[in-house]
């Protein structure tokens, strides 16, 4: 089978090989999130201006390595050489078996230390199972992915040099609060902060999306969507969440939704809190106004162009079907996944959303 060598800022479906083109290093990440990418991409590259020397790292998102051939070639000449291999896996082992299997025997083969981690706050006594890595070495890397943010990465770095006997300073994992307020160019800022900026007796237009993307500063496509919402006479209100499921960030939005009651709620998390004739009362149940889908894709906008079939199966599942479960109303895609920058150093493509 001919391997195709992968096209930067395309997030593979999986229906084809594909050579990632990567070389060995100390350490190897396999995240399905290309924010935590792009936040390790990030936090080695501060170890680096500060004066540190940081192992050699390599970045990948897995959702490349869908198919079987393409997990053989990795495994084999990236796997194989690494001193240290962490797996995220949201979903669990379920959703990348195969990888998973050939990532498992290849370090045990090898002598290799993994952990394979769960992708949300949730624990999976299976992905313990699997790793080699002592169970307290698993845990703090895994809370360093769940607190997240650019100074819990460069810790998860220097921890890391540490499994692997380098002396590196490094600090517990620091939470960072589950749900917040985001205004463009404002750090952090209050609800006064925001009502400043507001147009007076204008409806308010609330814009909950996902916190990682404040933690890796990946934030064009909402400066951009409250820039075309003012445009429309409408208050932004950007309201940044860890999930809708959990329950601290969840009443931190029902908190903060409840000072400033939307008109219109436009949601740009995926997934849904209700499962299929089973309704749980998320955060938005509370307000009596329109829930918008609104879809941040994982795909690229020339895929999209090109295709016939719309969006992908993976957005269809998280932006379209799961959703309306919750009874949400589809809105269109309103962003794309695109190519930021190439980073030599992990030789991984930083990837996020474009407007």
């Amino acid at each position: 089978m001919h391997l195709l060598a992968a096209q930067p800022g395309l997030v593979s479906d999986g229906s084809e090989a594909v050579d990632l083109g990567q070389s060995p290093a100390d350490i190897v990440v396999l995240s399905a999130a290309d924010t935590e990418i792009a936040c390790l991409s990030a936090a080695r590259e501060r170890l680096e201006l500060t004066g540190e020397t940081p192992l050699g790292l390599r970045l990948t998102n897995l959702l490349h390595l869908g198919h079987n051939m393409s997990v053989d070639l990795y495994v084999e000449s990236v796997v194989s050489g690494a001193r240290l291999v962490v797996v995220r896996l949201l979903g669990g082992r379920g959703y990348w078996p195969y990888g998973v299997e050939q990532v498992a025997e290849t370090c045990r083969r090898h002598g290799i230390p993994v952990a394979f981690l769960p992708g949300d706050a949730q624990p999976d006594p299976e992905l313990q199972r699997l790793s080699t890595v002592p169970a307290d070495a698993a845990h703090r890397l895994w809370q360093f992915c769940v607190h997240g943010g650019i100074e819990n990465a460069v810790h998860f770095l220097n921890y890391a040099a540490t499994l692997l006997g380098e002396t590196r300073d490094w600090r517990e994992p620091v939470p960072v609060m589950p749900a917040g307020l985001y205004w463009p160019g404002a750090s952090f800022p209050s609800l006064e902060t925001v009502r400043a900026k507001w147009i007076p007796d204008a409806p308010v237009a609330a814009v909950v999306f996902y916190r990682a993307l404040v933690q890796a500063g990946n934030l064009a496509v909402i400066d951009a969507l409250c820039a075309a919402l003012r445009a429309q006479n409408l208050n932004p209100l950007p309201l940044f969440t860890a999930s809708l499921k959990d329950p601290f960030a969840a009443a931190a939005l029902i908190e903060m939704l409840s000072q400033a009651p939307p008109d219109v709620i436009l949601n740009a998390t995926g997934f849904a809190v209700s499962t299929p004739g089973n309704h749980t009362d998320g955060p938005f149940d509370a307000f009596d106004c329109p829930v918008i889908q609104t879809v941040f894709s994982g795909g690229n906008l020339e895929a999209w162009r090109d295709g016939t079939r719309g969006l992908g199966p993976r957005d269809i599942a998280m932006n379209v079907a799961l959703p309306e479960v919750d009874g949400r109303l589809l809105a269109g895609a309103v962003s794309f996944k695109g190519l930021l920058k190439r980073d030599e150093d992990t030789e991984a493509d930083i990837v996020g959303y474009i407007p």
